[in-house]
């Protein structure tokens, strides 16, 4: 359905009414007489006018033959089902009543409204469609993309000031830049990413560019956007990947492992990928995103909350495939997927113990390395670097603190005197 036609609810009334089939043939046998004759007794004048914004009308409804009880001062005016004030109508003669619209605003509905005659008792006597509007501008911002090389989707601006109040409709045409024989081929499923896209979905051809551009048309004019020059290639976007995976990193507090798949629909083509993971924590709606991951397949999230739910999604950018030089498209997210850190052992800044008497203080060295080990993780996200030394180091350092806490932490402060003897 080309873009920008209304709905069911927004038609203007048809002049004069369809008539049924069977009784129009019965009126016809007996004689009757026909639609278009007598049987429709007054007639709007200019009858479905298209006007621009502003602009002004001067109708008139004259009445035809001698309607019993019908004179042009007996008349009046609706719009859209209102009555119109007296004052905007003058009698002519005494079978034709004017009517004088000035400064008219756009059309309420995209089909037109409905500008009316009445007798004094209220029946319809003539109708006519009022298009009240704006010609259309040139549409631009044409973007366009391809999921797997398999098809091309496309979206764009209708105009700068967009609405024309009439139903304006808009065209995708394509065809291939090099062929000196190509045809105008017209997109054909419209509204499938928005009101302003359409879909292309098979017989594209490969290492050729096509040209691309939208035609907008309506009652008062067209307008055509400048013309989008692309290859296939260069816009491929694809699938979020598959089986992502988030797991816990042995029993390190503060870090998550993720996994995931190339993506599968473009496993037997020759291109590259980049990844993006992006994850938050249970309770928030603002989302961390690490760019550095280039084109592996897993990467460590490190710096955590200890004993946190975290959710992980994670989306590929395929580029340079067949050696294209553009940047690629990435794809939308994987869906949510969720993993806890571990809750942390360690014991609060109030229940810290200090070193015992007589032992040499590691405090330089402690801070030294979490200084290192602070800088790796800052800039050692998703890297090639190796996380075995800090795995060693926390690993050593968790099991230090426990051994640490079962010699003087657990004991009540009344006893730890007793246990290493009695004072000298």
């Amino acid at each position: 359905m080309p873009a920008g036609r209304p709905g069911p609810a927004a038609q203007c009334a048809r002049w004069p009414p369809p008539q049924p089939l069977l009784p129009l043939l019965l009126l016809y046998v007996l004689g009757a007489p026909r639609p278009g004759s007598a049987a429709h007794t007054a007639v709007i004048s200019p009858q479905d006018p298209t006007l621009l914004i502003g602009s002004s009308l001067q109708a008139t409804c004259s009445i035809h033959g001698d309607p019993p009880g019908a004179t042009a001062e007996g008349l009046y005016w609706t719009l859209n089902g209102r009555r119109l004030p007296p004052e905007l109508s003058r009698v002519l003669n005494a079978s034709t009543l004017a009517l004088a619209l000035a400064n008219l605003n756009g059309s309420r509905q995209q089909s037109g409204d409905n500008l009316v005659c009445h007798a004094r008792d209220g029946s319809i006597l003539a109708g006519s469609c009022l298009y009240v509007g704006l010609p259309p501008e040139k549409p631009f911002n044409i973007s366009c993309w391809s999921k797997n090389m398999k098809d091309l989707t496309c979206r764009w601006t209708p105009g700068a000031h967009g609405e024309t109040f009439l139903h304006t409709n808009y065209s995708l045409k394509y065809k291939l830049r090099l062929v000196w024989y190509g045809q105008d081929n017209t997109c054909e499923e419209y509204h499938t990413v928005g009101p302003h896209s359409c879909h292309i979905p098979r017989d594209l051809a490969l290492f050729t560019p096509y040209e691309i551009w939208v035609e907008a048309t309506n009652r008062l004019g067209s307008a055509r956007s400048d013309v989008l020059t692309l290859d296939i290639l260069d816009v491929v976007t694809t699938d979020p990947p598959p089986d992502v995976h988030v797991s816990r990193v042995g029993g390190l507090e503060d870090q998550l492992s993720v996994r995931w798949l190339s993506p599968p629909a473009l496993k037997d083509f020759l291109f590259q990928a980049k990844y993006q993971i992006r994850y938050r924590v249970e309770d928030s709606v603002d989302w961390k995103v690490v760019d550095d991951v280039s084109n592996q397949t897993s990467c460590r999230l490190a710096g955590l909350k200890p004993g946190t739910v975290y959710f992980v999604q994670v989306r590929c950018n395929p580029f340079g495939i067949y050696g294209s030089k553009k940047a690629g498209i990435w794809s939308e997210w994987s869906h949510p997927t969720a993993a806890s850190t571990p809750r942390s052992e360690r014991p609060g800044p109030g229940g810290a113990c200090e070193p015992r008497g007589g032992e040499p203080s590691s405090g330089p060295v402690r801070r030294e390395l979490k200084q290192f080990l602070g800088w790796l993780k800052k800039h050692a996200y998703c890297s090639n670097l190796s996380f075995r030394l800090y795995d060693q180091w926390r690993a050593w350092m968790q099991k230090s603190h426990k051994t640490r806490n079962q010699d003087e932490g657990i004991l009540p402060s009344g006893r730890r005197g007793a246990a290493r003897g009695p004072a000298r």
